[in-house]
């Protein structure tokens, strides 16, 4: 496990970017103060939270923390009261080193591998802490703690500054608000362009009729990736500023387009369409991006309705290849439609046994249509978790590419400065076939399906395709 691990830890390191800017990117030049153009997952994450659970640590607290259970955000600190009574200044580099000291110990206590993936972890604590003592801005810091945590090599453990878990919690609670054209979008480095997953609803994007699988090339001239890595800033500006945006829709040449920066706000869409088959069956497709929201469960239900609408479907397509999960009550709410009962379990590494329970809601037949659920290696976390609960519970057919195992449950651990670690704390135990560990063999589909998702369209989707023959082919 730890080999394969090791052999993903630059690309969990891009994941780790990408989910950073995919909450809201919103860290724009501080006279602009906007947020700025949204980008996906291409695997969580390392990916958002896949719980919501957060532990919160005394300031005063000694260097083992005694976290409490919350399911609700922390409430605010109450106004400080000035007085004539002489205080202690906590300055940024006392407060840095609690902060560490916090971090340390609760990786060395909670980390679901004791071995820590055969890393030295208190000779981690000796290289580390003197780098804090002799002083760092608080960038440097956040990035020094994020570094430490990426030496575990787990795909998955991130650490947030305050900053990025208010953008964080504001996408969650389905609140993105940034300035762009409104687009959801993950960088292909090896074809040096951005490729859209889906489109905000309202936004420039949509009303210039760009759609998901188109491909940015650039932005007035420059490209977007390049070695380098994602060049997002060339979307932010102020609100009503244009861009010139060079545009390749697969299988076609590129294109020009004059677009405005607009705000965007609201939840991440869950786009949807009815799709038919060539022996003329119904099909709902519907594109999840993210678990990362907290109505995207809602907008899964909703286009469920609206699919069944004129009557019932003969199947269904989850669309989890861009799914680059979030959090538990999510994945869990989107599962409910099409299974209910125990899906598995959470075990963490004393084998403390957790039930992951499904409660079903039946929406106009969703647990009798035949489901295929589409999946890759840019499945990571709760997307790829759900796609195998789904298949070990005998629910769906899964067609595509191997996933990468990346199924650790994260824990969140609230420190005194604001920032958040999310830390690996439990695994995943199927539940009818719990000798498998989709850790190390990822999901495996029941049909191999490769579909690189910059070079195709949903119409010509060689993974979509081979769905629609699926149900000609199964009654």
């Amino acid at each position: 496990m730890k080999s394969a691990k090791r052999l993903r830890a630059h690309h969990r390191y891009l994941i780790i970017v990408v989910l950073l800017l995919s909450i809201l990117a919103c860290q724009t030049a501080a006279s602009l103060s906007q947020p700025t153009e949204s980008q996906a997952q291409p695997s969580a994450q390392a990916t958002r939270a896949l719980v919501t659970i957060t532990y919160t640590l005394s300031p005063t607290a000694s260097s083992t923390p005694s976290p409490t259970p919350s399911s609700t955000p922390l409430p605010p600190s109450p106004t400080p009261t000035l007085t004539a009574t002489p205080t202690t200044i906590v300055t940024p580099s006392a407060l840095q080193l609690e902060v560490f000291d916090e971090l340390w110990q609760t990786i060395w206590e909670t980390y679901i591998y004791p071995d820590f993936n055969g890393l030295d972890w208190e000779a981690i604590r000796e290289e580390y802490r003197p780098l804090v003592e002799a002083g760092l801005s608080d960038e440097q810091f956040y990035l020094t703690m994020n570094e430490m945590i990426f030496r575990l090599e787990d795909d998955h453990s991130v650490y947030l500054s305050p900053q990025e878990v208010q953008e964080e919690d504001a996408e969650f609670a389905g609140e993105n608000d940034f300035v762009g054209i409104g687009v959801l979008a993950s960088p292909v480095l090896e074809r040096d362009h951005a490729t859209i997953i889906l489109v905000f609803p309202g936004s420039p994007a949509e009303d210039a009729g760009l759609k998901s699988h188109d491909n940015l090339l650039a932005v007035d001239g420059q490209t977007l990736v390049d070695e380098g890595g994602f060049h997002r800033e060339l979307l932010r500006g102020p609100e009503g500023t244009t861009l010139e945006l060079t545009v390749q829709t697969p299988g076609e040449e590129p294109h020009q387009l004059t677009l405005p920066r607009r705000r965007v706000t609201g939840s991440t869409p869950v786009p949807y369409e009815e799709l038919i088959t060539p022996e003329g069956k119904r099909i709902g497709y519907l594109l999840l991006a993210t678990f990362a929201d907290d109505l995207v469960d809602e907008q899964v239900g909703d286009a469920l309705k609206a699919l069944t609408a004129a009557g019932p479907l003969d199947g269904i397509i989850l669309d989890n290849r861009q799914n680059g999960g979030g959090a538990d009550t999510v994945a869990r709410g989107t599962l409910a439609y099409f299974t209910r009962g125990v899906g598995g379990y959470f075990t963490d590494r004393e084998n403390h046994r957790r039930t992951f329970n499904i409660v079903g809601t039946d929406v106009n037949g969703s647990f009798q249509i035949p489901l295929v659920v589409l999946v890759g290696p840019d499945t990571v976390s709760f997307g790829e978790l759900s796609s195998g609960i789904l298949k070990d519970m005998g629910e769906a057919y899964i067609i595509g590419e191997l996933t990468g195992g990346n199924i650790e449950l994260l824990r969140g651990f609230d420190f005194t400065d604001g920032s958040r670690a999310w830390i690996a704390h439990e695994k995943f135990v199927p539940r009818n076939h719990p000798e498998e560990d989709w850790e190390i063999s990822g999901i495996i589909p029941d049909l191999m399906v490769p579909s690189n998702w910059d070079e195709v369209t949903l119409e010509i989707d060689p993974a979509v395709k081979a769905a629609l023959d699926y149900f000609d082919v199964n009654e």
